[in-house]
């Protein structure tokens, strides 16, 4: 592994494999490899073909895994992220707001799709009181 300068008690990676960048990440070789499918992340090649990760890579896929552990799907992350990260013209608050703007609707849907179950999950429990009373 070859390392860059130190930033703080990090090291700097360039240039790393993919069984590098995967235990510097904490993603799965084939984590990393469904994110560039995805077009997610774009790593470098090697004269020999293979993956080459550099340190911005690196930090683009913990973003990536924060955003999806967040319950975030890849979609609203692939048509995002690389204007939250590539688009410097157009202006970070703006592309912010529209990131968070798409975030507060998802949340939203999922707020909705949660009372909905949460309505069915009462009438559910409902129905089986009724059906267990021994009066009945």
């Amino acid at each position: 592994m070859s390392a860059g300068r130190a930033r703080g008690t990090r090291t700097l990676l360039t240039g790393v494999k993919i069984s590098e960048a995967s235990r510097a990440s904490g993603a799965s070789a084939r984590s990393l490899r469904h994110y560039e499918d995805e077009g997610l992340i774009v790593p470098g090649r090697r004269s020999n073909g293979f993956r080459d990760y550099c340190q911005s890579t690196i930090d683009r896929v913990l973003i990536i895994r924060s955003l999806l552990e967040s319950g975030l799907p890849v979609r609203l992350i692939r048509d995002v992220m690389p204007r939250l990260t590539d688009e410097p013209a157009v202006g970070t608050d703006v592309v912010r707001a529209e990131f968070l703007y798409e975030v507060q609707r998802y949340r939203d849907r999922l707020a909705a799709r949660i009372a909905l179950l949460s309505d069915q999950q009462a009438a559910l429990d409902a129905y089986l009181r009724e059906a267990r009373r021994p009066d009945l």
